[in-house]
């Protein structure tokens, strides 16, 4: 599936233009043409990649490759090949899914693929278009930015709700850790791990984008890619900061859930204590001899009880006084 729109040099805007028509369009090298590619199989990537826009078998093979793909950026003769990743929340952290964007970059188009459903990003960017048709007005290079722009945008709330989880993991790792807490405590480390994966390259890229000279970025807006750049450094930033917080959430975790095995411990110990003079003098008296002293008492039983209170007091009195309980 595709959608198209064009922007001409009259300052028109045409969404029903046929890929026929799209070899007139780059070959006039007016106007500004943009082409999002969603749920293509390999045959229509190569019928319109290859065939029509003639780019490089490494860069469509990038295209069609299911496997994850590090962020990065080729420069070929007519166009700049770039792999981006948009982050997409499942949850509660339980798996934070990333979706690959391959734009192509050219004097007056743009072409954006992805493997599946078209991604937020993309669509955020195509909705502002049919309320604000400027957007295609400056330029290749300014909507190659709005769409950069957006898909980084997106990683700002997804942060925010870190925030907001490890706040609900800190307070239930005091009040009451549980095996649930310590799966979401690990949820969100890889989480964090998986934002750390893909926005470190990512800075990068951005960071040539916006201080190399570049034949499709024009000087007017470089700077907007040194502000994407920012974003990325802070965004970079938070997410170490939360991991660190992460981590230290979990070793509280474990400390808790080890002061909580020890106070059992301590309590099945104490009592276990307490019954082990009792057992003995339960045990004495509960031997089979046919010669036994006490054995014809006739408040017998009553002493052995009085004498089982008299040490379960004295232990407890110990205890406390040792400060064991």
């Amino acid at each position: 599936m595709y959608k198209l729109v064009y922007y001409s040099p009259d300052n028109q805007i045409q969404y029903d233009i046929s890929l026929s028509e799209i070899t007139q369009i780059l070959q006039s090298k007016t106007g500004l043409l943009w082409l999002v590619l969603h749920d293509a199989n390999e045959e229509e990537l190569n019928n319109i990649l290859r065939d029509i826009f003639h780019f490089h078998p490494l860069t469509i093979e990038d295209c069609l490759s299911e496997g994850y793909q590090t962020p990065k950026l080729d420069v070929f003769d007519d166009y700049i090949f770039m792999v981006m990743h948009a982050l997409i929340l499942d949850g509660h952290f339980e798996e934070l899914l990333t979706g690959e964007l391959d734009i192509f970059l050219g004097l007056n188009f743009v072409v954006c693929t992805t493997r599946n459903s078209e991604l937020p990003p993309v669509s955020k960017v195509w909705e502002r278009l049919l309320k604000d048709e400027r957007l295609l007005s400056h330029g290749a290079d300014f909507l190659f930015h709005a769409i950069l722009d957006t898909l980084v945008d997106d990683y700002l709330p997804i942060l925010d709700k870190m925030d907001d989880e490890i706040d609900w993991l800190e307070d239930k790792v005091l009040e009451k850790p549980s095996p649930e807490t310590l799966q979401r405590i690990i949820s969100l480390k890889h989480a964090t791990l998986t934002l750390r994966r893909i926005t470190s390259p990512q800075r990068e890229i951005m960071n040539k984008l916006s201080r190399d000279s570049m034949e499709f970025i024009t000087k007017k807006y470089q700077i907007y890619f040194r502000d994407i750049y920012d974003h990325l450094v802070r965004i970079q930033d938070l997410a170490e900061t939360i991991r660190d917080i992460v981590s230290g959430t979990l070793d509280i975790y474990l400390s808790s859930t080890s002061n909580r095995l020890n106070e059992v411990m301590k309590a099945l110990t104490i009592v276990s204590t307490i019954f082990l003079p009792l057992s003995f003098v339960a045990g004495v008296y509960g031997m089979n001899f046919k010669y036994f002293p006490e054995i014809n008492w006739v408040n017998g039983y009553l002493y052995v009880w009085i004498l089982f209170f008299t040490i379960f007091g004295i232990m407890i009195w110990y205890f406390k006084k040792r400060n064991w309980f």
